[in-house]
């Protein structure tokens, strides 16, 4: 594996993996930032894993959904980290590792909806939310005669504005990957309405130029061979089947 010591000189501080992610509350993907920079979850635990087959100090710095891909080209972080599927638009924008995660897609509606909402073709008249520029927004896009209500992320909790905007009745539901939905079910106002297929590869986002992607890359499949990162797929997400192997 390549020493990242000795790689071509990088604009982060030496030592550390500096990487963007939206401080939000959504285990068991990711929770909050604490005040000691530490974050639980699975997308945290797989970053960590990866540091430490690096031997590299972990950093995360907290962004708008929508600063991630200009703070990746400013170069405050190495790379983001945070629910990045891998799309032909987005490899316009960054290079990708291999896949560390493979999701699905899933709506949450208001539990008045649960009777009526079985499937795609259900949502007719309904006001359904997503990211905006997000593959859960194409997905809405495809309900039949549904209303898709973009959500821009610039309060830097996107995932919270559309449960509070689904609870006040703003929308009537919305459109997220299924391993943040799953815990909503439990939510006596909520119901995870169905969940679409769509086997989503979730990849590790860096400027096409950074040879630590490639570092990086190498690292992840080291974690995914030796069972370490199915591991804490399993601790985090006991509900979803691992879908990687090495």
């Amino acid at each position: 594996m390549p020493d990242p010591k000795t790689s071509e000189p990088r604009t982060i501080e030496a030592g550390s993996l500096t990487l963007g992610c939206g401080d939000l509350d959504a285990l068991p993907l990711f929770g909050r930032i604490d005040a000691n920079g530490h974050r639980e979850g699975y997308e945290p635990a797989a970053a960590a894993l990866v540091a430490q087959a690096l031997g590299l100090r972990l950093t995360w710095v907290p962004l708008a959904w929508v600063d991630f891909y200009p703070a990746l080209h400013a170069g405050r972080v190495d790379a983001v980290w945070c629910g990045q599927c891998i799309t032909p638009e987005r490899e316009q924008l960054a290079a990708f590792t291999r896949p560390y995660a493979v999701f699905n897609e899933s709506l949450v509606v208001r539990a008045e909806h649960a009777e009526r909402v079985r499937g795609p073709d259900d949502c007719a008249g309904l006001r359904i939310g997503a990211i905006t520029g997000s593959t859960n927004m194409r997905l809405t896009e495809t309900f039949a005669d549904a209303i898709p209500v973009p959500f821009d992320g610039a309060t830097g909790d996107v995932y919270q504005d559309m449960i509070t905007a689904t609870r006040a009745g703003e929308i009537d539901g919305f459109v997220d990957d299924d391993v943040v939905m799953v815990p909503l079910e439990r939510e006596p106002d909520l119901h995870l309405a169905f969940t679409v297929p769509t086997r989503n590869r979730w990849g590790v986002a860096f400027r096409h130029d950074d040879p630590l992607r490639g570092t990086v890359d190498e690292a992840l499949g080291s974690v995914i061979a030796d069972g370490s990162l199915a591991a804490a797929w399993q601790h985090w997400l006991p509900d979803l089947a691992w879908p990687l192997s090495d």
